[in-house]
């Protein structure tokens, strides 16, 4: 009989189909047995009056390492995959910007590489970018270099005055990017928001004196979303390029989206944590760390948008965590904020209270929308479900549990979150990454590191 590195006791474990109290044997990091009296183990974990569920994999996440000289000062590998690991995230797909230089060919991909060596508590997978600027070789040399996936926005984004920023696509650009894609097999994700469009309603806006979170809200008004998302599907059929549309803020995207798949296009979709919690009417009422983009929508709007998770309409959620430095957010003017969102370390939290404590979401639907639908999508084969010859990767969750989140409780390098303050109705316990226990809410965070980047 196999004698294990550890066993998981006691616990209520989601599997694929459905949940059971059984045990978990984990041998070199992998999930050896799964079934009852396992037998014998260096270590028995006590999951006791705890959900078992696979650790967290967040598909949208921001590190900005390596700063190149200008933000040097943003949230870095070691702080971010330590929110991640307090978070419950075992996993993270990290977007190729806010660093500089942006992640565009084999050069940068190995900067960024090299920035993160030694620093990582968890597990790190790529994307690499689309910009109007790698369309020469860059799109295949990060193919080669292992990239899971590929970003591009249509709505603007990158700064200018830096050299080697991010930068969004003109329809050219996306079209022969697509085409290319299509040849690597891989997906291409898209920020979806019309710029034509958003760009002069924001600047009417703030030349008109608007100052509010609920004016910023209502400078990019549904349709603009929508409008892009038709455009990148058929663009699709034209190109056979798979894609998939990143933080969808509304139900009126997510259909656009359900349409396509009924026509056999390859596409899907996510939300974001925030768009299932907050609302346009309490903004003003938090300040700019809650802006984001597209924008939280209206209180009425939220309830469907959770329709669209339960039902399996949207494919899953992320953080879209996006912290930057705190003077960048500390305006009077919302319009002049950046946006972007703190979230990594309370997806899994806020996900299960609001959606299984509040709305009787199932727990396998919970599991598929954390970590096995977004590690299908991307092809993350050791990760997303707990089953033999997996990566033992799993969150504990106290499912009835309820806490204040104080700004201390947050591991990102600038305790900043929208979050703060709110009480949320489950806490992660534990978080467990290839078989080691990286956070346990006694003993707190472990320094040792763990995570590797995916390629």
């Amino acid at each position: 009989m196999m004698k294990f590195d550890s066993i998981i006791k006691n616990g209520r474990v989601i599997l694929q189909d459905g949940e059971a109290n059984v045990e978990i044997g984990i041998k070199d990091g992998v999930i050896a047995a799964i079934g009852q009296e396992l037998g014998d183990a260096d270590t028995v974990i006590d999951a006791q009056g705890h959900i078992v569920s696979p650790g967290m994999v967040d598909a949208h996440v921001h590190i900005t390492e390596p700063g190149g000289g200008y933000r040097d000062e943003w949230e870095g590998y070691e702080t971010g995959t330590r929110a991640s690991a307090k978070g419950g995230v075992t996993t993270i797909v990290e977007m190729p910007l806010n660093q500089v230089p942006a992640t565009v060919d084999h050069e940068s991909i190995q900067a960024k590489f090299d920035a993160g060596k030694g620093k990582l508590s968890v597990d790190v997978a790529s994307y690499g970018g689309l910009v109007p600027f790698n369309l020469n070789g860059g799109i295949q040399e990060l193919d080669q270099d292992g990239v899971v996936a590929y970003k591009c926005f249509v709505a603007t984004c990158g700064d200018r005055s830096i050299d080697g920023d991010f930068m969004n696509v003109d329809d050219y650009s996306l079209y022969e990017g697509m085409k290319q894609i299509a040849k690597t097999g891989k997906i291409l994700s898209i920020h979806a928001e019309n710029a034509a469009i958003t760009d002069v309603l924001g600047q009417q806006a703030y030349e008109n004196g608007e100052t509010t979170l609920a004016a910023y809200v209502d400078s990019r008004p549904v349709f603009t979303e929508v409008e892009p998302i038709r455009k990148i599907i058929l663009f699709a059929k034209e190109t056979g390029c798979r894609v998939h549309i990143v933080h969808v803020a509304c139900e009126e995207g997510v259909e656009e989206v359900k349409k396509a798949q009924a026509e056999g296009v390859d596409i899907t979709c996510e939300t974001c944590t925030h768009y299932l919690y907050f609302y346009k009417e309490e903004l003003d009422e938090i300040g700019p760390v809650v802006k984001c983009s597209p924008p939280i929508r209206e209180k009425s709007r939220l309830e469907g948008m959770w329709q669209r998770v339960l039902n399996g309409d949207i494919s899953f959620v992320t953080s879209d965590h996006s912290p930057c430095t705190p003077d960048l957010k500390d305006k009077d003017n919302a319009f002049e904020a950046w946006g972007g969102i703190a979230g990594v370390q309370n997806n899994v939290d806020v996900l299960f209270d609001e959606g299984v404590n509040k709305r009787q979401m199932s727990l396998q639907r919970f599991a598929e929308i954390i970590a096995h639908n977004p590690a299908k999508r991307f092809g993350l084969t050791n990760k997303g479900t707990i089953q033999v010859g997996k990566d033992a990767d799993f969150v504990f969750i106290a499912p009835n549990t309820s806490y204040t989140l104080q700004a201390e409780d947050l591991a990102y390098r600038h305790q900043i979150s929208p979050y703060i303050g709110r009480e949320i109705g489950a806490r992660v316990v534990k978080t467990i990454l290839k078989g080691h226990v990286i956070y346990d809410i006694e003993k707190g965070l472990s320094d040792e590191k763990y995570g590797e980047f995916i390629s």
